[in-house]
């Protein structure tokens, strides 16, 4: 009998302190931290079982949007036949159709099985715990091509004429995407427009950069640009890298404030019919994209 006592016990010591680990995790998720992936598996949907499915997410995405599969209700390990069915399934709660005004926010959820649903991003993912594309050299020059004679770079060329006084040699360290073979004409034009304007002040130093430019022979192609060095490259790369950052920033915001704003109005659970619907209405959708594509 003491024995059995003792296993009693023990079990009840072994639950209270699985209890209390939910409970530092579904705290530390709260405060933003990564919620772990034991929490993620069973204990969690122990804990959140016969819960609210949008409550559900609104308490997972309170952890780290990084992971995931999180938003899914999947573990790390799913497969993808069970992360297509979860993402079906939050698909028809979150549908436009369903809730008013979550087209946008519907649309990020397409991001999420974008890379789950495929093997080989889900890979780079599960590696890198990067939700976009490695930037590449064509990235770079789309980036050079767009920015070169844009507004940014006007609005960049008068900030940084300001900054380095009117230093035009400081100011082509500093001008992404820059050649003072190729835009010293160009530049000159512009920074002339925005003195005339009373933006700037014409410096000292500006002033005679300004006549050795025009004595000098202008560009024919100015905006065309041989490849860049690799320290421009490098700069450009850090650049893309940071506004694909700034753009997971804004993924994350979305997902939370859709949880916020429609997690007490979310549409009921789909029911198997409207499921199986929805799943092969998605699924011929695809197949008659690839019959296009050939």
């Amino acid at each position: 009998m003491g024995k059995k006592k003792r296993s009693r016990v023990s079990r009840e010591e072994v639950e209270a302190e699985e209890e209390e680990e939910q409970k530092e995790n579904l705290h530390q998720s709260s405060t933003g931290r990564r919620v772990s992936t034991r929490v993620c598996g069973d204990v969690l949907n122990r804990k959140l079982e016969g819960m609210n499915p949008m409550l559900q997410l609104k308490l997972i995405i309170g952890g780290d949007l990084s992971v995931l599969e999180e938003v899914l209700g999947v573990k790390r390990t799913a497969s993808q036949q069970e992360i297509k069915k979860a993402y079906y399934k939050l698909a028809l709660r979150l549908h436009p159709d369903k809730i008013l005004e979550a087209k946008e926010k519907f649309q990020q959820l397409q991001k999420v099985i974008s890379i789950l649903g495929d093997e080989e991003k889900r890979a780079i993912y599960d590696q890198t715990g990067c939700v976009d594309d490695a930037v590449t050299e064509a990235d770079i020059e789309e980036f050079e091509a767009n920015y070169r004679g844009s507004d940014s770079e006007k609005k960049d060329l008068i900030d940084l004429y300001r900054k380095c006084k009117g230093n035009m040699n400081r100011l082509f360290c500093s001008m992404l995407c820059s050649d003072p073979k190729l835009d010293s004409h160009r530049f000159k034009d512009i920074l002339d427009e925005a003195i005339s304007a009373g933006e700037v002040k014409a410096s000292k130093a500006y002033q005679k950069w300004a006549k050795h430019v025009s004595e000098a022979k202008p560009p024919t192609s100015p905006l065309k640009r041989k490849k860049s060095n690799k320290q421009s490259e490098a700069d450009l790369l850090a650049i893309i890298s940071q506004r694909r950052s700034e753009r997971k920033d804004q993924f994350d915001s979305m997902f939370s404030s859709l949880v916020s704003k429609y997690g007490g109005n979310a549409g009921p659970e789909p029911t198997e019919e409207e499921f199986e619907a929805a799943q092969k209405k998605i699924e011929s959708h695809k197949a008659s994209k690839k019959l296009k594509r050939k």
